[in-house]
């Protein structure tokens, strides 16, 4: 396959499927057909004369040659994109911000007035985030994520600790009785976030390890998880200071001054050379300093 006639169009439908995983989707991503991207990706597998995926009934999966060319596909088309935001429109005022939903919800969209007014002419354009494990994912100017600092090829900086402390709705704590130490919990239904884990440490922490628990329901959202606890559903580790105004409004009661602080934190995360950009590095001191991060 000589260099001037490589399948561009192809190997960019490949790249696509390749990290969905997914035909459809990735035809979806392409405005195509499925059959268009199964299609090229046929002839891109005939034409380099190996196998790309392995077809299942409902999914595809990688071949190691598939898997080594998606790799080097995504981060090219990464630098290609990055040094074309960088150079060919370094001229615009609007900045792209990753976060979570709840980091969305109850931290920056609080503050959306103040960074008008702090700064004018820049343009936020706030997108929802998947976790970002390294900078092939990360498709934004800034993002925010939660981990321990360590990013393949990003830059990340420390913005936020967060604590975990029991939080319950003033009406089941009415109903079930008062909580006069942390054994107490064992009476109310407990709404866990993903897993158990958060909880047993907590437990583990106010001296009560082993405590047997009223399971009511595992979430994965943790807004959905607070707006839950907020209903009466059940007793929740409350995230703050993310919950710190539910519970000044009266809307959540935080029972015990005992916070268990996870090893992990939220990160603002940049691709080396981002903030060369005038608007980027603004957006980002911005952050840091709502933060209280700034140095």
């Amino acid at each position: 396959m000589h260099l001037r006639n490589l399948p561009l169009a192809a190997l960019r439908t490949f790249e696509a499927a390749a990290r969905h995983l997914s035909f459809k989707i990735a035809a979806e991503e392409l405005c195509v057909s499925a059959t268009t991207v199964s299609n090229q990706i046929r002839r891109l597998e005939r034409d380099m004369n190996c196998k790309l995926f392995v077809r299942k009934t409902r999914a595809v999966v990688l071949t190691d040659a598939g898997r080594s060319l998606s790799r080097v596909l995504t981060q090219s088309l990464e630098n290609i994109r990055s040094e074309v935001e960088t150079h060919v429109q370094s001229t615009r005022n609007s900045v792209s911000l990753a976060v979570g939903p709840i980091f969305a919800s109850r931290w920056m969209i609080p503050r959306l007035d103040r960074f008008r007014s702090d700064l004018k002419g820049i343009d936020l354009a706030l997108h929802n985030s998947p976790r970002i494990t390294d900078a092939t994912l990360m498709t934004s100017d800034i993002a925010v994520d939660w981990g321990t600092g360590a990013w393949v090829g990003l830059e990340a900086e420390p913005l936020l600790e967060i604590t975990y402390s029991p939080v319950v709705s003033p009406a089941l704590a009415e109903r079930l009785g008062p909580l006069n130490s942390p054994k107490g919990v064992a009476r109310f239904p407990i709404i866990h976030q993903q897993d158990r884990s958060e909880w047993a440490a907590w437990l583990k922490l106010a001296g009560c390890e082993g405590l047997g628990l009223k399971d009511t329901a595992t979430i994965v959202d943790s807004n959905v998880v607070m707006q839950a606890a907020i209903d009466g559903q059940g007793m929740a580790l409350g995230i703050f200071p993310f919950c710190q105004s539910d519970v000044d409004a009266g809307r959540l009661l935080k029972p015990f001054d005992i916070n268990l602080s996870p090893s992990r934190s939220f990160h603002l995360l940049t691709r080396p050379g981002a903030r060369q950009r005038r608007e980027v590095d603004l957006v980002f001191n911005w952050i840091m300093k709502e933060a209280g991060s700034a140095p």
